[in-house]
């Protein structure tokens, strides 16, 4: 957080603004975001029809979501939300008080069924600057172990994002250098209806591990829907630590307690 309203912020604002009814809903590029898009999504999870992420984005879950609604409703399967589509969802809107959301179950048994070890398992670090140390010597410890690491060290988020969607890696672990704050904070992903249960557990893991491993502040665990996080289509997390000094010394130690944290976040039981 920097206390400016630049682009990023400036799109969450605009996101932020639609409600859904207010446009139009449909797949298209450079893709539809905003809240409109996260209820349209929260709506055909909670009556079954997986949307993938209630993450504001109208990607190809979503679509394909939408398509079978609007198929079991009788409603021509266009992939567009309009005025029929629109009440066809209010009306069928599930009468449950806290309804769970399908695509939230299919995440967490997504976990249950993966294999409890990295060995075999793709892993990707991502770090845009002044961290190339600790991500290469985190790529080389798990490696050493049978995993399978990418670094990403592309200057920008969406990109790494994307990088990451299309290795089709299990996890990813992004790193960013707080130049002169001492401390570590964790992030992982979460939206207005849903979140990642594979991200929460693992930045609490790696809460518990690095704040220790360096002697710095504990700044916590956070959900947040920065690009990183919200455009990541695995469990993900963001680790901010500082000062640099610190890091750069102790880059042997950040490693050891990232991979250990891996580890148990891979062992961990989904049950």
């Amino acid at each position: 957080m920097d206390g400016i309203c630049g682009v990023q912020t400036w799109n969450t604002l605009v996101e932020a603004g639609f409600r859904l009814g207010d446009r139009f809903l449909y797949r298209r590029t450079p893709m539809l975001r905003g809240d409109d898009v996260a209820e349209l999504q929260q709506r055909l999870c909670t009556l079954g029809f997986d949307a993938g992420r209630v993450d504001g984005i109208l990607g190809d879950d979503t679509v394909r979501a939408l398509g079978e609604f609007q198929r079991n409703a009788g409603l021509p399967v266009d992939g567009i939300v309009g005025g029929a589509t629109l009440q066809e969802l209010l009306r069928l809107e599930s009468r449950h008080h806290e309804p769970e959301l399908v695509s939230a179950v299919r995440a967490r048994a997504a976990l249950r069924d993966a294999p409890h070890t990295l060995r075999g398992r793709h892993v990707a670090v991502g770090e845009s600057g002044g961290l190339g140390s600790v991500s290469g010597a985190l790529r080389r410890r798990l490696t050493m172990g049978g995993t399978r690491v990418t670094e990403l060290h592309h200057p920008d988020d969406t990109v790494q994002a994307k990088e990451a969607n299309e290795l089709d890696v299990d996890v990813f672990v992004g790193l960013r250098l707080n130049p002169s704050t001492p401390g570590c904070r964790t992030a992982f992903w979460s939206g207005i209806h849903d979140e990642s249960p594979g991200g929460r557990r693992l930045a609490e893991l790696v809460q518990r591990a690095v704040p220790e491993a360096l002697g710095v502040p504990d700044a916590g665990v956070h959900g947040m829907s920065v690009p990183l996080l919200r455009e990541t289509r695995m469990p993900a997390v963001l680790v901010e630590v500082g000062p640099a000094s610190t890091v750069v010394e102790q880059a042997p130690a950040l490693a050891a307690a990232l991979s250990a944290a891996l580890g148990h976040w891979a062992d961990a039981s989904w049950d």
